[in-house]
Protein backbone atom coordinates (compact mmCIF):
# COMPACT_ATOMS: atom_id res chain seq x y z
CA UNK A 1 0.00 0.00 0.00
CA UNK A 2 1.90 3.96 -1.06
CA UNK A 3 1.11 6.47 1.12
CA UNK A 4 -0.49 9.40 -0.78
CA UNK A 5 1.69 11.96 1.76
CA UNK A 6 5.10 10.56 1.86
CA UNK A 7 5.09 8.43 -1.18
CA UNK A 8 6.50 5.33 0.94
CA UNK A 9 5.16 1.93 0.09
CA UNK A 10 4.53 -0.52 2.79
CA UNK A 11 3.19 -4.16 3.19
CA UNK A 12 0.42 -5.11 5.73
CA UNK A 13 0.59 -8.74 6.71
CA UNK A 14 -2.93 -9.82 8.06
CA UNK A 15 -3.00 -11.70 11.39
CA UNK A 16 -3.41 -15.43 10.78
CA UNK A 17 -6.75 -16.78 12.19
CA UNK A 18 -6.86 -17.60 15.60
CA UNK A 19 -7.25 -21.13 15.86
CA UNK A 20 -9.79 -23.23 17.71
CA UNK A 21 -9.22 -25.23 20.51
CA UNK A 22 -11.38 -27.99 21.02
CA UNK A 23 -12.02 -28.40 24.77
CA UNK A 24 -11.46 -32.25 25.74
CA UNK A 25 -13.72 -31.97 28.70
CA UNK A 26 -12.08 -34.94 30.68
CA UNK A 27 -12.65 -32.85 34.01
CA UNK A 28 -16.32 -32.95 33.26
CA UNK A 29 -15.90 -36.87 33.00
CA UNK A 30 -13.86 -37.38 36.01
CA UNK A 31 -16.63 -35.20 38.08
CA UNK A 32 -19.51 -37.25 36.52
CA UNK A 33 -17.65 -40.33 37.66
CA UNK A 34 -17.27 -39.48 41.18
CA UNK A 35 -20.86 -38.61 40.90
CA UNK A 36 -22.05 -41.99 39.56
CA UNK A 37 -19.62 -43.99 42.04
CA UNK A 38 -20.63 -41.68 45.35
CA UNK A 39 -24.74 -42.89 43.70
CA UNK A 40 -23.66 -46.70 43.30
CA UNK A 41 -22.16 -46.13 47.06
CA UNK A 42 -25.26 -44.65 48.52
CA UNK A 43 -27.91 -47.32 46.84
CA UNK A 44 -25.46 -49.88 48.18
CA UNK A 45 -25.85 -48.33 51.55
CA UNK A 46 -29.52 -47.71 51.28
CA UNK A 47 -29.87 -51.27 50.52
CA UNK A 48 -28.15 -52.12 54.08
CA UNK A 49 -29.80 -49.76 55.81
CA UNK A 50 -33.19 -50.80 54.45
CA UNK A 51 -32.64 -54.76 55.07
CA UNK A 52 -30.76 -54.55 58.82
CA UNK A 53 -30.77 -51.41 59.94
CA UNK A 54 -27.06 -51.24 59.47
CA UNK A 55 -24.56 -50.17 56.52
CA UNK A 56 -23.46 -53.35 55.11
CA UNK A 57 -19.43 -54.13 56.11
CA UNK A 58 -18.32 -54.58 52.88
CA UNK A 59 -19.63 -50.71 51.55
CA UNK A 60 -16.26 -48.95 51.36
CA UNK A 61 -14.82 -52.47 49.76
CA UNK A 62 -17.79 -52.06 46.82
CA UNK A 63 -17.06 -48.20 46.97
CA UNK A 64 -13.17 -48.53 46.30
CA UNK A 65 -13.51 -51.72 44.19
CA UNK A 66 -15.99 -49.18 41.62
CA UNK A 67 -14.12 -46.20 41.86
CA UNK A 68 -10.78 -47.98 41.01
CA UNK A 69 -11.69 -49.65 37.97
CA UNK A 70 -14.06 -46.39 36.80
CA UNK A 71 -10.83 -44.27 37.40
CA UNK A 72 -8.90 -47.08 35.24
CA UNK A 73 -11.00 -46.93 32.65
CA UNK A 74 -11.24 -42.90 32.94
CA UNK A 75 -7.19 -43.24 32.71
CA UNK A 76 -7.37 -45.01 29.55
CA UNK A 77 -9.80 -42.84 27.88
CA UNK A 78 -7.81 -39.53 29.10
CA UNK A 79 -4.21 -40.76 27.69
CA UNK A 80 -5.32 -42.68 24.43
CA UNK A 81 -8.77 -40.87 23.54
CA UNK A 82 -8.52 -37.37 25.28
CA UNK A 83 -11.60 -36.20 22.47
CA UNK A 84 -14.07 -38.89 23.44
CA UNK A 85 -17.34 -37.78 24.25
CA UNK A 86 -17.15 -37.29 27.50
CA UNK A 87 -20.71 -38.72 28.74
CA UNK A 88 -20.20 -42.25 27.24
CA UNK A 89 -17.76 -43.66 30.63
CA UNK A 90 -19.84 -41.89 33.49
CA UNK A 91 -23.05 -43.40 32.06
CA UNK A 92 -21.39 -46.76 31.66
CA UNK A 93 -19.98 -46.51 35.44
CA UNK A 94 -23.42 -45.68 36.77
CA UNK A 95 -25.30 -48.20 35.06
CA UNK A 96 -22.77 -50.93 36.04
CA UNK A 97 -22.77 -49.61 39.55
CA UNK A 98 -26.73 -49.73 39.48
CA UNK A 99 -26.75 -53.38 38.62
CA UNK A 100 -24.42 -54.66 41.22
CA UNK A 101 -26.53 -52.92 43.57
CA UNK A 102 -29.68 -54.13 42.06
CA UNK A 103 -27.95 -57.76 42.11
CA UNK A 104 -26.39 -57.27 45.91
CA UNK A 105 -30.14 -56.12 46.96
CA UNK A 106 -31.49 -59.40 45.67
CA UNK A 107 -28.10 -62.01 46.60
CA UNK A 108 -29.86 -60.71 50.52
CA UNK A 109 -32.99 -63.22 49.50
CA UNK A 110 -30.94 -65.91 48.26
CA UNK A 111 -27.83 -66.90 50.57
CA UNK A 112 -27.79 -69.93 48.73
CA UNK A 113 -27.40 -67.99 44.85
CA UNK A 114 -24.89 -64.86 45.65
CA UNK A 115 -24.09 -63.15 42.47
CA UNK A 116 -22.91 -59.82 42.74
CA UNK A 117 -19.22 -60.56 43.78
CA UNK A 118 -18.87 -62.73 40.06
CA UNK A 119 -20.81 -60.06 38.24
CA UNK A 120 -17.95 -57.59 40.09
CA UNK A 121 -15.11 -59.74 39.26
CA UNK A 122 -17.19 -59.69 35.16
CA UNK A 123 -17.42 -56.23 35.67
CA UNK A 124 -13.38 -56.10 36.45
CA UNK A 125 -12.99 -58.26 33.06
CA UNK A 126 -15.12 -55.67 31.22
CA UNK A 127 -13.00 -52.95 32.43
CA UNK A 128 -10.06 -54.59 30.94
CA UNK A 129 -11.13 -55.20 28.12
CA UNK A 130 -12.51 -51.64 27.80
CA UNK A 131 -9.14 -50.36 28.78
CA UNK A 132 -7.19 -52.82 26.30
CA UNK A 133 -9.65 -51.53 22.83
CA UNK A 134 -9.42 -47.84 23.78
CA UNK A 135 -5.47 -48.48 24.20
CA UNK A 136 -4.86 -50.42 21.44
CA UNK A 137 -7.46 -49.61 19.17
CA UNK A 138 -5.70 -46.10 17.48
CA UNK A 139 -7.80 -46.22 14.42
CA UNK A 140 -11.79 -47.42 14.06
CA UNK A 141 -11.01 -48.18 10.59
CA UNK A 142 -8.30 -51.19 11.04
CA UNK A 143 -11.55 -52.73 11.53
CA UNK A 144 -13.06 -52.82 8.08
CA UNK A 145 -10.08 -55.00 7.06
CA UNK A 146 -11.24 -57.88 9.05
CA UNK A 147 -14.95 -57.93 8.15
CA UNK A 148 -14.88 -61.45 6.93
CA UNK A 149 -13.02 -62.68 9.54
CA UNK A 150 -15.64 -61.09 11.80
CA UNK A 151 -18.70 -62.66 10.59
CA UNK A 152 -16.91 -66.54 10.29
CA UNK A 153 -16.37 -65.98 13.95
CA UNK A 154 -19.72 -64.42 14.85
CA UNK A 155 -21.45 -67.74 12.84
CA UNK A 156 -19.42 -69.79 14.84
CA UNK A 157 -19.98 -68.56 17.64
CA UNK A 158 -23.75 -68.23 17.40
CA UNK A 159 -23.56 -72.24 16.10
CA UNK A 160 -21.60 -73.58 19.06
CA UNK A 161 -24.80 -73.00 21.61
CA UNK A 162 -26.49 -76.00 18.97
CA UNK A 163 -24.14 -78.20 20.38
CA UNK A 164 -24.79 -78.27 24.04
CA UNK A 165 -27.87 -78.86 26.02
CA UNK A 166 -30.59 -76.49 26.81
CA UNK A 167 -30.80 -73.96 29.36
CA UNK A 168 -34.74 -73.25 30.64
CA UNK A 169 -35.99 -74.37 26.85
CA UNK A 170 -33.22 -72.32 24.90
CA UNK A 171 -29.76 -73.06 23.01
CA UNK A 172 -28.04 -70.08 23.76
CA UNK A 173 -25.61 -71.04 26.66
CA UNK A 174 -22.70 -72.73 26.77
CA UNK A 175 -21.68 -74.26 30.22
CA UNK A 176 -18.55 -76.48 31.10
CA UNK A 177 -17.59 -77.01 34.67
CA UNK A 178 -19.63 -74.77 36.26
CA UNK A 179 -18.71 -71.99 33.78
CA UNK A 180 -20.72 -70.23 31.18
CA UNK A 181 -20.59 -67.42 28.39
CA UNK A 182 -23.47 -66.73 25.96
CA UNK A 183 -21.42 -66.50 22.52
CA UNK A 184 -24.16 -64.79 21.07
CA UNK A 185 -23.45 -61.34 23.15
CA UNK A 186 -19.96 -61.05 21.57
CA UNK A 187 -21.50 -62.42 17.67
CA UNK A 188 -23.40 -59.18 18.09
CA UNK A 189 -20.62 -56.92 17.91
CA UNK A 190 -19.09 -58.62 15.38
CA UNK A 191 -21.90 -58.96 13.18
CA UNK A 192 -21.78 -55.11 13.67
CA UNK A 193 -18.74 -54.71 12.44
CA UNK A 194 -19.29 -57.11 9.36
CA UNK A 195 -22.74 -55.09 8.60
CA UNK A 196 -20.59 -51.63 8.78
CA UNK A 197 -17.92 -52.41 6.61
CA UNK A 198 -20.28 -54.21 3.70
CA UNK A 199 -22.77 -51.54 3.84
CA UNK A 200 -20.19 -48.96 3.70
CA UNK A 201 -18.26 -51.06 0.25
CA UNK A 202 -21.79 -51.29 -1.13
CA UNK A 203 -23.69 -48.35 -0.80
CA UNK A 204 -23.64 -47.19 -4.32
CA UNK A 205 -24.70 -50.69 -5.57
CA UNK A 206 -27.71 -50.29 -3.01
CA UNK A 207 -28.44 -47.16 -4.15
CA UNK A 208 -28.98 -48.63 -7.72
CA UNK A 209 -32.49 -49.21 -8.48
CA UNK A 210 -33.71 -52.31 -9.35
CA UNK A 211 -36.42 -54.45 -10.44
CA UNK A 212 -40.20 -52.60 -8.63
CA UNK A 213 -42.16 -53.98 -6.63
CA UNK A 214 -45.25 -52.81 -5.40
CA UNK A 215 -44.39 -49.26 -4.11
CA UNK A 216 -40.60 -49.38 -3.40
CA UNK A 217 -37.42 -50.25 -5.79
CA UNK A 218 -35.18 -52.87 -4.82
CA UNK A 219 -31.54 -52.77 -5.57
CA UNK A 220 -29.87 -55.52 -8.00
CA UNK A 221 -30.14 -59.34 -6.85
CA UNK A 222 -26.40 -59.45 -6.51
CA UNK A 223 -26.76 -56.84 -3.72
CA UNK A 224 -30.31 -58.17 -2.17
CA UNK A 225 -29.03 -61.60 -2.23
CA UNK A 226 -26.86 -60.94 1.73
CA UNK A 227 -29.76 -58.98 2.97
CA UNK A 228 -32.36 -62.08 2.05
CA UNK A 229 -29.40 -64.32 3.91
CA UNK A 230 -29.49 -62.68 6.89
CA UNK A 231 -33.20 -63.17 7.21
CA UNK A 232 -32.73 -66.68 6.86
CA UNK A 233 -29.96 -66.65 9.36
CA UNK A 234 -31.88 -64.13 12.10
CA UNK A 235 -35.27 -66.89 11.27
CA UNK A 236 -33.01 -70.14 11.76
CA UNK A 237 -31.33 -68.60 14.59
CA UNK A 238 -35.20 -68.42 16.23
CA UNK A 239 -35.34 -71.97 15.44
CA UNK A 240 -32.35 -73.96 16.30
CA UNK A 241 -31.86 -71.90 19.67
CA UNK A 242 -35.22 -71.42 20.45
CA UNK A 243 -34.43 -67.52 21.20
CA UNK A 244 -36.83 -64.87 19.81
CA UNK A 245 -34.88 -61.87 21.40
CA UNK A 246 -31.55 -62.81 19.66
CA UNK A 247 -33.40 -62.95 15.87
CA UNK A 248 -34.85 -59.46 16.35
CA UNK A 249 -31.96 -58.23 17.67
CA UNK A 250 -29.45 -59.73 14.59
CA UNK A 251 -32.31 -58.94 11.89
CA UNK A 252 -33.16 -55.70 13.58
CA UNK A 253 -29.49 -53.94 13.64
CA UNK A 254 -28.91 -55.17 10.07
CA UNK A 255 -32.69 -53.07 8.77
CA UNK A 256 -31.53 -49.99 11.09
CA UNK A 257 -27.97 -49.91 9.40
CA UNK A 258 -29.20 -50.64 5.61
CA UNK A 259 -31.83 -47.29 6.10
CA UNK A 260 -28.84 -45.69 7.79
CA UNK A 261 -26.70 -46.70 4.80
CA UNK A 262 -28.97 -45.97 1.83
CA UNK A 263 -31.29 -42.96 3.05
CA UNK A 264 -34.44 -45.42 1.99
CA UNK A 265 -37.23 -45.63 4.44
CA UNK A 266 -38.84 -48.22 2.34
CA UNK A 267 -36.42 -50.55 4.08
CA UNK A 268 -37.85 -50.15 7.40
CA UNK A 269 -41.32 -51.41 6.34
CA UNK A 270 -39.74 -54.36 4.67
CA UNK A 271 -37.87 -55.31 7.67
CA UNK A 272 -40.81 -55.36 9.88
CA UNK A 273 -42.87 -57.44 7.33
CA UNK A 274 -40.14 -60.11 7.26
CA UNK A 275 -39.28 -59.84 10.84
CA UNK A 276 -42.79 -60.10 11.62
CA UNK A 277 -43.67 -63.08 9.14
CA UNK A 278 -40.37 -65.26 10.84
CA UNK A 279 -41.29 -64.70 14.15
CA UNK A 280 -45.73 -65.44 13.85
CA UNK A 281 -44.34 -68.84 11.52
CA UNK A 282 -42.15 -69.80 14.09
CA UNK A 283 -44.24 -68.72 17.16
CA UNK A 284 -46.70 -71.27 15.75
CA UNK A 285 -44.27 -74.45 14.75
CA UNK A 286 -42.06 -73.97 17.73
CA UNK A 287 -43.10 -75.03 21.30
CA UNK A 288 -41.03 -73.33 23.10
CA UNK A 289 -41.43 -69.71 21.50
CA UNK A 290 -45.44 -70.36 21.40
CA UNK A 291 -45.59 -70.72 25.19
CA UNK A 292 -43.50 -67.59 25.36
CA UNK A 293 -46.45 -65.72 23.07
CA UNK A 294 -49.08 -67.56 25.48
CA UNK A 295 -48.08 -66.33 28.28
CA UNK A 296 -47.74 -62.47 26.90
CA UNK A 297 -51.34 -62.59 24.80
CA UNK A 298 -53.10 -64.06 28.45
CA UNK A 299 -50.44 -63.00 31.63
CA UNK A 300 -53.00 -63.87 34.41
CA UNK A 301 -54.22 -67.24 32.69
CA UNK A 302 -51.86 -69.56 35.44
CA UNK A 303 -53.72 -67.41 38.42
CA UNK A 304 -57.17 -67.79 36.39
CA UNK A 305 -56.49 -71.73 36.17
CA UNK A 306 -55.43 -71.39 40.34
CA UNK A 307 -51.68 -72.05 39.35
CA UNK A 308 -50.35 -68.85 40.80
CA UNK A 309 -48.78 -65.89 39.41
CA UNK A 310 -46.31 -66.78 36.64
CA UNK A 311 -42.72 -65.14 36.09
CA UNK A 312 -44.28 -62.22 33.80
CA UNK A 313 -47.67 -61.49 36.09
CA UNK A 314 -45.56 -61.20 39.20
CA UNK A 315 -43.29 -59.01 37.30
CA UNK A 316 -46.62 -57.03 36.57
CA UNK A 317 -47.73 -56.57 39.95
CA UNK A 318 -44.02 -55.61 41.03
CA UNK A 319 -44.24 -52.81 38.85
CA UNK A 320 -47.50 -51.74 39.89
CA UNK A 321 -46.73 -52.17 43.66
CA UNK A 322 -43.43 -49.85 42.44
CA UNK A 323 -46.25 -46.82 41.75
CA UNK A 324 -44.42 -43.05 40.94
CA UNK A 325 -41.69 -42.97 43.84
CA UNK A 326 -41.08 -46.68 44.71
CA UNK A 327 -41.12 -48.62 47.66
CA UNK A 328 -37.30 -47.99 48.13
CA UNK A 329 -34.10 -50.19 47.71
CA UNK A 330 -34.59 -53.22 49.52
CA UNK A 331 -37.99 -53.00 50.83
CA UNK A 332 -39.89 -54.55 46.99
CA UNK A 333 -40.83 -58.35 46.73
CA UNK A 334 -39.31 -59.07 42.99
CA UNK A 335 -37.59 -61.72 44.47
CA UNK A 336 -40.85 -63.54 44.09
CA UNK A 337 -40.59 -63.63 40.31
CA UNK A 338 -38.06 -66.34 40.82
CA UNK A 339 -34.86 -68.03 39.29
CA UNK A 340 -34.49 -64.98 36.93
CA UNK A 341 -35.17 -62.10 39.18
CA UNK A 342 -31.21 -60.99 38.90
CA UNK A 343 -31.44 -61.51 35.11
CA UNK A 344 -33.85 -61.51 32.45
CA UNK A 345 -36.28 -59.54 34.75
CA UNK A 346 -34.24 -57.24 37.10
CA UNK A 347 -35.73 -54.38 35.72
CA UNK A 348 -38.79 -55.40 37.54
CA UNK A 349 -36.94 -54.59 40.65
CA UNK A 350 -35.54 -51.34 39.81
CA UNK A 351 -39.59 -50.33 38.84
CA UNK A 352 -40.74 -51.88 42.56
CA UNK A 353 -38.37 -50.05 44.60
CA UNK A 354 -37.23 -47.25 42.34
CA UNK A 355 -40.53 -46.28 41.29
CA UNK A 356 -42.01 -44.80 37.73
CA UNK A 357 -39.12 -42.00 38.72
CA UNK A 358 -36.25 -44.21 39.11
CA UNK A 359 -37.09 -46.33 36.01
CA UNK A 360 -37.66 -43.34 33.73
CA UNK A 361 -34.36 -41.98 35.00
CA UNK A 362 -32.47 -45.01 34.27
CA UNK A 363 -34.43 -45.23 30.52
CA UNK A 364 -32.88 -41.63 30.10
CA UNK A 365 -29.63 -43.24 30.78
CA UNK A 366 -29.68 -45.21 27.99
CA UNK A 367 -31.51 -42.61 25.67
CA UNK A 368 -28.54 -40.51 26.22
CA UNK A 369 -25.41 -43.29 25.57
CA UNK A 370 -27.31 -43.89 22.02
CA UNK A 371 -28.00 -40.59 21.35
CA UNK A 372 -24.06 -39.74 22.12
CA UNK A 373 -23.12 -43.05 20.02
CA UNK A 374 -25.29 -41.42 16.68
CA UNK A 375 -24.41 -38.19 17.00
CA UNK A 376 -20.50 -39.40 17.16
CA UNK A 377 -21.67 -41.71 14.15
CA UNK A 378 -23.30 -38.64 12.43
CA UNK A 379 -20.29 -36.65 12.60
CA UNK A 380 -17.88 -38.50 10.78
CA UNK A 381 -17.26 -38.63 7.66
CA UNK A 382 -16.02 -42.01 6.82
CA UNK A 383 -18.53 -44.20 5.78
CA UNK A 384 -17.83 -47.40 8.10
CA UNK A 385 -17.26 -45.31 11.04
CA UNK A 386 -20.67 -44.04 10.44
CA UNK A 387 -22.13 -47.17 10.61
CA UNK A 388 -20.53 -48.80 12.92
CA UNK A 389 -21.27 -46.07 15.51
CA UNK A 390 -24.96 -46.21 14.42
CA UNK A 391 -24.87 -49.73 14.67
CA UNK A 392 -23.12 -50.74 17.97
CA UNK A 393 -25.73 -47.53 19.60
CA UNK A 394 -28.65 -49.70 18.19
CA UNK A 395 -27.60 -52.94 19.68
CA UNK A 396 -28.30 -51.00 22.97
CA UNK A 397 -31.46 -49.25 21.96
CA UNK A 398 -33.08 -52.73 20.16
CA UNK A 399 -31.96 -54.48 23.90
CA UNK A 400 -33.91 -51.87 26.11
CA UNK A 401 -36.67 -52.22 23.43
CA UNK A 402 -36.94 -56.13 23.34
CA UNK A 403 -36.24 -56.35 27.39
CA UNK A 404 -37.95 -53.71 28.75
CA UNK A 405 -40.97 -54.56 26.16
CA UNK A 406 -40.69 -58.03 27.44
CA UNK A 407 -40.97 -57.59 31.20
CA UNK A 408 -43.87 -54.83 31.43
CA UNK A 409 -45.83 -57.29 28.53
CA UNK A 410 -45.29 -54.96 25.32
CA UNK A 411 -44.09 -57.75 22.95
CA UNK A 412 -43.26 -61.18 24.09
CA UNK A 413 -40.36 -61.98 26.78
CA UNK A 414 -37.01 -63.02 25.57
CA UNK A 415 -34.45 -64.13 27.58
CA UNK A 416 -31.54 -61.17 26.77
CA UNK A 417 -29.95 -59.22 29.40
CA UNK A 418 -30.32 -55.59 30.29
CA UNK A 419 -27.13 -53.57 29.05
CA UNK A 420 -25.25 -53.59 32.03
CA UNK A 421 -27.80 -54.05 34.91
CA UNK A 422 -28.41 -57.87 34.39
CA UNK A 423 -26.73 -60.58 36.13
CA UNK A 424 -24.36 -62.34 33.51
CA UNK A 425 -20.64 -62.17 32.83
CA UNK A 426 -20.86 -62.60 28.64
CA UNK A 427 -23.22 -59.14 28.86
CA UNK A 428 -21.63 -56.63 31.15
CA UNK A 429 -17.96 -57.68 28.95
CA UNK A 430 -19.71 -57.19 25.86
CA UNK A 431 -21.34 -53.78 26.73
CA UNK A 432 -17.86 -52.80 28.27
CA UNK A 433 -16.04 -53.09 24.76
CA UNK A 434 -19.26 -51.36 23.27
CA UNK A 435 -18.73 -48.49 24.96
CA UNK A 436 -14.76 -48.38 24.31
CA UNK A 437 -15.51 -48.77 20.55
CA UNK A 438 -17.83 -45.85 20.94
CA UNK A 439 -15.56 -43.87 22.98
CA UNK A 440 -12.63 -44.47 20.25
CA UNK A 441 -15.30 -43.41 17.50
CA UNK A 442 -16.39 -40.15 19.47
CA UNK A 443 -12.44 -39.62 19.81
CA UNK A 444 -12.22 -39.64 16.07
CA UNK A 445 -15.29 -37.63 15.31
CA UNK A 446 -14.35 -34.67 17.39
CA UNK A 447 -10.73 -34.74 16.74
CA UNK A 448 -11.84 -33.61 12.97
CA UNK A 449 -13.31 -30.68 14.64
CA UNK A 450 -12.74 -28.34 11.50
CA UNK A 451 -13.97 -24.82 13.89
CA UNK A 452 -17.37 -24.36 12.47
CA UNK A 453 -18.95 -26.98 15.24
CA UNK A 454 -18.98 -29.21 17.34
CA UNK A 455 -19.96 -32.33 18.75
Amino acid sequence: MTNAGTGITTTVTEAPAPVVRLPRRRGVELALIVLAVLLSVYGYCAVGLARNGTVPPGAAGYGAGLGVLALLAHLAVRLRAPYADPLLLPIAVLLNGLGLVLIYRLDLQTPGDRAALTQLVWSTLGVGLFTVVVAALRDHRVLQRYAYVCVAAALALLVLPILFPAVNGARIWIRVAGFSIQPGEFAKVLLAVFFAAYLAANQGALAYAGRRVWFMQLPTGRVLGPIVTIWLLSVGVLVLERDLGTSLLFFGLFVVMLYVATGRTGWIAVGLVLAGVGAVAVGWLEPHVHSRVEDWLHPFASIEAGDGPNQLSQSLFAFAAGGVLGTGLGLGHSILIGFAAKSDFILATAGEELGLAGLSAIFLLYGLMVERGYRAGLALRDPFGRLLAVGLASIVALQVFVIAGGVTGLIPLTGMAMPFLAQGGSSVVTNWAITALLIRVSHSARRQYDGRAAV
